[in-house]
């Protein structure tokens, strides 16, 4: 058995191009965002793939409720055994400006032991937001797009995940979810990424483009834009100001290692001060040479297997590489290649870099 410092390193490079986009693509508004959803029902119709109403009787007093509801009584003490049904959450996204009649996909997952939803149908389920207000109705076929198939044997088969599914404009809103759009004199930006020079010079070129003193950066993630009080006309201003380009900041300098996998991924603006780098390989292989024990003649022993092992460690020669001040990336990449470190040996020279104070850059482990 041999084991030797081999795995296999890859370097990606972010170099991106400087270039202009739009105000769109860097920033939302304020108070304009989407709402979660979440409501509980049953679905039914299924072909003796649902819950197993033994173990899982919250299914059975949901059907004992909903029957109720619609006139019809069980007798006490009886509890309906159907494999068609099965208890189910119900989730979805409600958009910004979402107004009722309206229509949005919903998705559909199992909470007992159904084995599939295929084929299902699901029955009115109110959806309610976290503030326990219903906001959507949702009802309509599934949609799934997993299956299984199982043999007589108990042999089975699983194809994606047969227990959820979705309804494309499955839930119709009902309630519209109040926004400060249309509140005050001013909006405010908030960027995607919070990044100080991004969000002066996102002010900025809206000073630029409407007059100074239109826009002015709260803190590194917020601009606020002073804006009309007629909603039409805000409208038609916002319309303007998500065209207008810019050049963002750069993104702070950092190095990301994959342990897992090996993959570094080192950012375009690492720099790495003076200094000096050892960089080694060992190498242990450890060899397996058994041998037979004979007994004495006459003295009734028996013929064992004695184990013998044999370990050499061997180690290449140490080399240097040196680090000039203001070193860039390419420098950092020729260098590493030139000693073929490891992933492995990799993160320990940056770690010790970053120790020392030489690295410039975050250095992230995941």
């Amino acid at each position: 058995m041999k084991m030797k410092k081999g795995l296999l390193l890859c370097l990606l490079l972010i170099a991106p191009l400087v270039q202009a986009e739009r105000i769109k693509d860097l920033a939302d508004v304020a108070g304009v965002r989407t709402n979660q959803l979440l409501g509980y029902g049953l679905v039914v119709g299924l072909d003796g793939s649902g819950d197993q109403t033994s173990q899982t009787p919250f299914t059975v007093q949901s059907l004992k409720s909903m029957l109720t509801q619609l006139g019809i009584s069980l007798p006490p003490g009886v509890n309906p055994q159907v494999k068609n049904v099965a208890a189910v959450t119900v989730s979805a996204v409600l958009p910004a400006f979402a107004k009722p009649g309206q229509t949005i996909d919903v998705t559909v997952s199992s909470i007992g032991n159904a084995k599939s939803l295929r084929g299902g149908t699901l029955l009115m389920a109110p959806l309610k937001g976290a503030d326990g207000e219903v906001y959507a109705v949702a009802q309509g076929n599934l949609v799934v797009g997993g299956f299984g198939a199982q043999g007589s044997d108990g042999s089975k088969i699983t194809v994606n995940v047969p227990s959820v599914g979705r309804i494309p404009n499955g839930a119709t809103v009902e309630r519209t979810v109040a926004n400060g759009f249309n509140e005050g004199n001013y909006l405010t930006l908030n960027l995607h990424r919070a990044d100080y020079t991004t969000a002066n010079r996102l002010s900025g070129a809206i000073n630029e483009a409407i007059g100074p003193g239109t826009a002015s950066a709260i803190d590194g993630s917020s601009i606020r834009v002073s804006a009309p009080l007629d909603p039409a006309q805000r409208v038609s201003y916002i319309a303007m100001l998500e065209n207008l380009t810019l050049t963002p900041g750069e993104a702070a300098a950092k190095i990301i290692v994959n342990s897992r996998t090996g993959t570094v991924v080192i950012g375009q603006n690492v720099k790495v001060m003076p200094a000096a780098i050892t960089h080694g390989s060992m190498s242990v292989t450890i060899s397996e040479q058994p041998a037979a024990s004979q007994p004495a003649p006459l003295s009734a022993g028996q013929t064992v297997v004695v184990p013998a092992s044999e370990i050499t460690i061997s180690e290449e020669n140490s080399r240097m590489f040196l680090f000039d001040p203001g070193v860039d990336l390419q420098e950092i990449v020729r260098a590493v290649n030139q000693v073929g470190a490891a992933p492995g040996d990799l993160m320990a020279i940056l770690e010790a870099l970053k120790e020392a104070g030489a690295l410039r850059a975050e250095l992230i482990v995941i």
